[in-house]
């Protein structure tokens, strides 16, 4: 195999190890390309290709991800990670970590982790990696590793919840849910809602965004109800998508153009987190973006003419 055919093999398991370490599609695309960079300018073969640029795209993925936590510290409002529609990683005998370590919830999980910490559960933990290259890649002995594993594994479990349901049920709750949203039914939405449920939206400054994390069944109903209808008046459509590996929907203005994505959370039967992303820099990589601030403002004007 050339270095082009060995590295396009194994570019799927390189992104999705970045875009765990990450959160960020766009930083992990530019992550994996570095990685390449570096391979085809190396003059020696390495033994294993896989532990070379596995061991490249996660110290390149550690070095931005010091870096983006600063930034992180200082955003505007609720960050969340980007949206991931599609894992290009499969392996059938993982498939069960795979899904669950790329949902929001467990990127969200996942943020509390330093890096070093991140790196090392996602290799292990969700990529089955051996010791040895875990310690190659993160430049500490293993023993330091399964160290780092340790508190990696406690700080993720205290932050799981309990149960979480099947992929049936949660796909026929999100059907239900977004049936309930498009006809602005609040006693739909709130029955389809758990008691403390939270609306998170990350708009980064860059697009209109919830003042605060709005809590509570009957709250998060009662704004959803009111917002979509009148954003169905402008020719605001959606399409049923998996967000992240979970239920969700991304919608799009009167041309098509991405304007914000919904993703869910179940919990016990019922929807525990509904996420919206409608910072534009977080759904470039999903298409063309709609103009959030227009649409806001023909929002208000179809409701300052509602009686």
């Amino acid at each position: 195999m050339t270095k082009v055919e060995e590295f396009e093999e194994l570019r799927p398991l390189l992104f999705s190890i970045a875009y765990r370490i990450l959160g960020s599609v766009t930083e992990a695309e530019d992550a994996v390309q570095e990685g390449w960079l570096r391979y085809d300018a190396s003059t020696t073969r390495p033994v294993s290709v896989k532990a070379f640029l596995s061991t490249t795209v996660t110290r390149i993925a550690i070095d931005v991800l010091r870096s983006a936590r600063v930034r992180r510290e200082e955003y505007a409002g609720p960050w969340l990670p980007e949206p991931l529609l599609d894992d290009p990683y499969e392996d059938p005998a993982r498939a069960a970590e795979l899904a669950d370590s790329v949902s929001m919830a467990a990127l969200l999980l996942l943020e509390r982790l330093s890096p070093l910490e991140r790196s090392v559960f996602v290799l292990r933990d969700v990529f089955a990696f051996g010791f040895d290259d875990i310690a190659a890649a993160v430049g500490r002995s293993e023993a330091a590793c399964r160290q780092l594993l340790v508190r990696a594994r406690r700080h993720m479990h205290e932050g799981r919840p309990r149960f979480e349901a099947d992929r049936q049920e949660r796909q026929e709750l999100a059907g239900r849910f977004f049936e309930a949203l498009s006809q602005g039914n609040v006693d739909g939405l709130r029955s389809l809602l758990s008691a403390d449920v939270e609306l998170v939206g990350d708009g980064g400054g860059k697009a209109p965004q919830l003042a605060r994390t709005v809590a509570g069944a009957e709250n998060v109903a009662r704004l959803l109800a009111t917002v979509h209808p009148l954003m169905a008046q402008i020719g605001i459509t959606w399409e049923p998508r998996d967000i992240n590996g979970r239920p969700g929907a991304l919608f799009h203005d009167r041309e098509g153009k991405i304007l914000h994505i919904l993703a869910l959370d179940v919990l016990d039967g019922r929807i525990q987190f509904v996420r919206s992303v409608i910072n534009p820099d977080k759904l470039g990589h999903l298409g063309p973006v709609a103009d959030a601030w227009a649409i806001d403002r023909e929002v208000k004007q179809i409701r300052r003419r509602t009686p």
